[in-house]
């Protein structure tokens, strides 16, 4: 590790954007310790990799002590979130209440509930889920310990994930078909307007926003790309030298069977609300105070090619 003086991080969860997140402090000289169940993360000279149980806030408080930061990019299983995140969360807040390091959380747009029109980060918390008031508990209690003085606290917005390794029902369901060149679906209408939010977008956003003073205390989209379901698939194909995708739309009453036997694909359901329509990112504050932009979705499609199965 690099001296002392260098400034330290905290990174909670090596999934895609975790794995960013680290990558990109450690790319600009900053020291990095992730903290996941089993010890996984990253391979760096600037990363340390710990396995903690991130709903112990002892233990989190004990290896948090003397962070700049602490990155909330933990994702528990979809299934158990009403369960696993509370505590969780609840221990992450204490860890940076308690060492003083500025909070970022990773979130999304379910706390916002049915939207019409462009989501933006000055709609207020009005979840019609389950997993939407989840989001919502999770922020409005930071946001409290915030106003109260107790935390710097920010939450950084994502939309539906693109990018390899990324956690999505696009990604699942679609991406491994397109590839293969067999039939694909997904639920929702395939020709709206959808904002498709990049990993590496993701872990911009977060640190931009650990380094800014105007970020505390509120919320920020990440910039995203917006294109259709069909016609990103269609990109998509051609830009891994894929056949022609055959894509249809799975219906709820499909979701509901195949959620009968998968408990990820059970939750989905309850979420339809944002694929009925145009469900789509408004980043417009977070490029002009932070200075993030989207990269080309093209970019993020391409990162697939090298995961194309050999016998496609």
């Amino acid at each position: 590790m690099s001296s002392s003086s260098s400034p330290h991080h905290v990174v909670v969860g090596a999934g895609a954007t975790g794995t960013a997140t680290a990558l990109l402090l450690a790319g600009s000289g900053e020291r990095v310790r992730v903290f996941t169940r089993r010890g996984t993360g990253p391979d760096h000279p600037l990363i340390e990799r710990h396995a903690v149980d991130a709903t112990d806030a002892a233990r989190l408080v004990e290896l948090t002590q003397g962070a700049e930061t602490l990155f909330n990019c933990a994702m528990p299983a979809y299934h158990r979130w009403p369960t696993d995140w509370p505590p969780l969360a609840g221990a992450l807040l204490t860890a940076a209440e308690r060492t003083g390091a500025r909070y970022v959380m990773l979130g999304n747009v379910y706390g916002y509930g049915r939207v019409d029109g462009p989501m933006t980060e000055d709609l207020p918390m009005a979840p019609s889920t389950v997993k939407g008031r989840v989001r919502a508990a999770m922020w409005t209690d930071a946001l409290a310990a915030h106003d109260a003085g107790r935390v710097r606290v920010t939450e950084v917005r994502a939309s539906d994930f693109v990018g390899a390794g990324a956690n999505s029902l696009y990604n699942f369901l679609v991406v491994p078909h397109v590839l293969a060149g067999t039939p694909a679906a997904l639920p929702g209408d395939l020709d709206a307007a959808q904002s498709w939010t990049y990993t590496g977008d993701v872990a911009r956003t977060l640190v931009a926003a650990a380094r800014s003073t105007r970020s505390w205390g509120r919320a920020w989209h990440v910039p995203s790309s917006t294109r259709s379901i069909r016609a990103t698939t269609a990109r998509l194909a051609a830009l891994t030298g894929s056949p022609e995708p055959r894509l249809t739309r799975m219906t709820a009453e499909e979701v509901r069977t195949i959620g009968r036997r998968d408990p990820i694909m059970a939750e989905v359901e309850e979420m339809l609300y944002l694929t009925e329509g145009d469900s789509t990112l408004d980043a417009t504050l977070t490029t002009r105070i932070l200075g993030v932009t989207a990269t080309p979705l093209d970019t993020a499609l391409s990162e697939f090619a090298a995961a194309r199965p050999a016998h496609a």
